[in-house]
């Protein structure tokens, strides 16, 4: 009987101003910020798996939407007086405008090739069925065009219009049936794992960029100097350590982000519980299903049921080919991440975070309720699901699919015991040296606008330089502007990202409102 081989430490030490931990989107988009911002700093990133782009930021493992709340309902909640508050689409649709310029750039740069690639025009929808839940659309439709975001918008109540728009929804439904649809052409199906893979090929041209895959973080320290110590584990060499210090560290892990953040030991990373819940799709690559139905349309969520499980039928772009996704279906497994370990959400547990993940639990039950019956579903039960979007879908024309792992928040709250945050939070060591990203909804689609906050934490004195603002408004034309209210400039924006990104796009009647062509001219220089 042979012995165990133990990992050894070598006495190697590598050197970076910033180390990326996890190869998703994140990471690349905070790595292209700087090397532009700063081309002169050492940028290394770690990924444990064999690739970059293989866990969340897969194109299998999101609904690959650019979520702009076009059609996401849940972004709009309904107040106690029957109006609704159409604040939070606002802020999500102002993110992916960030990202739309950010990506438009990069192309004119040659840092993103082939716009078509990574990203494609696909009308979004909203679909609902009922009298409330048509009440309750009609409603948004109307508060919505207080906003000049959502400028082009169509409502119908209409069957036969709304057939013309989705003829494969309204084949087989009830005569008689109370529907109503809204849709906008300007939506998006996103790649961000081709994305990612693009982003750091253009890093990877720089001498002053360092990829390592299969390298396992298992430490994080800080010394004495200020700078981390970050513990690697060569998984291509018997897992032998290394040691990179890095002036400052970035964790971007997707679900592993919370168990990194406490091994970092900063106090911040006590304020923190993880909760992961997992999705699956139903698929069909039938081109008799696949060629009927050309739009992302999202449903009303259940009651309880977390962002990511708003259902939603999708044309999807996947591996060069166009197929349709209907999901998710919620999952539930220990593990933080598609390639984890079951022991990842019990290794997450500490003293300082147990009783407000208690809390939640007991405080959420319709939460709990909805992901047990998610787990106790049957192929039937699927079936009938994917026929309230679909009447005459059949299963043999459909396979499961599973998608990527999602850890929820959760915050320690000083007057609930703990509250569950189900967006995502930036969290920074008390001097900015260290952040992590947590959470899940709207992840990908706000990359941009997320690093970009990410930045001006960590970086508050360089954030703020003339230097740096005249290169990010180079990047980002309507940088620390915004676009809602302004017709103009909305329009401009719109126009010229959706010219270089090869995307549908038809300027509405007022975008030659005079009042507003100089505020125009100030964001498309």
């Amino acid at each position: 009987m042979g012995f165990a081989k133990t990992a050894s430490t070598t006495d190697e030490h590598h050197d970076v101003d910033v180390l990326l931990i996890g190869g998703g989107i994140m990471s690349a988009t905070l790595g292209t910020y700087l090397q532009e911002l700063e081309p002169t700093w050492r940028i290394g990133m770690v990924e444990r798996l064999d690739g970059i782009a293989k866990e969340s930021s897969n194109g299998w493992n999101n609904a690959g939407t650019g979520h702009s709340a076009l059609a996401e309902m849940n972004y709009t909640p309904g107040d106690a007086d029957g109006s609704i508050d159409i604040r939070k689409a606002i802020d999500i649709n102002e993110s992916f405008q960030i990202s739309r310029q950010f990506w438009a750039s990069l192309v004119q740069k040659g840092m993103l090739n082939t716009p078509r690639s990574f990203i494609n025009s696909v009308p979004h929808m909203s679909f609902v069925w009922g009298e409330d839940n048509v009440g309750f659309l009609k409603k948004r439709y109307e508060a919505l065009q207080k906003s000049t975001l959502f400028r082009g918008m169509e409502y119908s109540e209409d069957p036969e219009q709304i057939r013309e728009w989705i003829p494969l929804m309204m084949e087989g439904r009830e005569a008689g049936e109370r529907v109503a649809a809204t849709r906008i052409l300007t939506g998006t199906d996103v790649n961000f794992g081709e994305i990612t893979h693009q982003l750091v090929e253009s890093l990877q041209k720089s001498p002053r960029f360092s990829l390592k895959t299969r390298h396992e973080v298992r430490d994080i320290k800080r010394n004495e100097d200020g700078r981390w110590s970050v513990t690697v584990a060569d998984l291509n060499n018997n897992g032998q350590q290394k040691i990179l210090c890095a002036r400052y560290v970035f964790i971007g892990a997707g679900g592993a982000g919370l168990t990194l953040l406490q091994k970092s030991g900063i106090p911040e990373a006590k304020a923190y519980a993880g909760f992961p819940v997992g999705g699956e799709f139903l698929v069909t690559d039938n081109p008799h299903v696949v060629k009927r139905h050309q739009a992302k349309v999202y449903g009303k969520a259940s009651v309880g049921a977390p962002p990511m499980s708003v259902p939603h039928l999708d044309t999807r772009m996947l591996d060069g080919k166009q197929t349709l996704l209907f999901g998710p279906f919620a999952t539930f497994s220990t593990k933080f991440l598609k390639e984890g370990s079951l022991l990842d959400m019990f290794g997450s547990l500490t003293s300082s975070n147990i009783k407000p993940m208690l809390h939640v639990g007991l405080s959420n039950f319709d939460l709990v309720k909805y992901l047990i019956g998610q787990v106790m579903l049957t192929d039937d039960d699927r079936l009938k699901a994917l026929q309230d979007y679909l009447p005459a879908a059949r299963m043999e024309d459909w396979r499961r699919v599973k998608a990527g792992q999602r850890v929820q928040i959760i915050k320690k709250d000083a007057e609930k015991g703990g509250v569950l945050k189900l967006g995502t939070e930036v969290v920074t060591s008390q001097d900015g040296t260290l952040s992590v990203l947590l959470g899940a909804s709207p992840g990908a689609s706000t990359a941009a606008p997320i690093m970009l906050d990410l930045m001006k934490k960590v970086f508050e004195d360089k954030f703020s330089s003339v230097e740096w603002q005249t290169k990010l408004t180079a990047l980002i034309p309507s940088n620390g502007k915004k676009l809602n209210g302004n017709v103009a400039a909305t329009e401009k924006v719109m126009a010229e990202t959706s010219r270089i990104l090869q995307l549908d796009y038809t300027p509405t009647s007022a975008a030659n409102d005079e009042a507003s062509e100089a505020d125009a001219a100030v964001i498309g220089k």
